[in-house]
């Protein structure tokens, strides 16, 4: 999944996300997706893209959140993810949800 606009800094990020992902037990598709997502975010912050979604910019770097988050297991999505989803779909209410309600309304 690399990409040409990718320098070769970023390119040995991929592959060091993917080994790590790959070591974790993830399959490779989805190693290979969420290392993409976080080169791709990284790129982003630090004005190497043409163009960024708010959310790669106003959130916190994929290093600093795994920091955060190492000790808990996988977390899934954040909130801000489940309501841009709930929002794609059309689910009513769900500015008023929270995390587990909005996967619930996501899962149905």
């Amino acid at each position: 999944m690399p990409q040409k606009a990718w320098s070769a800094k970023r390119e040995r990020q991929y592959a060091h996300i993917k080994e790590g992902l790959l070591e974790q037990g993830r399959p490779l598709p989805l190693a290979e997706e969420i290392a993409a997502r976080v080169v791709n975010k990284e790129r982003a912050q630090h004005g190497e893209s043409v163009e960024a979604s708010a959310s790669s910019l106003n959130d916190m770097s994929a290093g600093r959140r795994g920091g955060l988050r190492s000790h808990q297991g996988p977390g899934g999505r954040t909130v801000m993810q489940l309501r841009n989803e709930a929002r794609q779909r059309g689910v009513v209410g769900r500015s008023r949800m929270n995390k587990a309600q909005l996967e619930a309304a996501l899962r149905r």
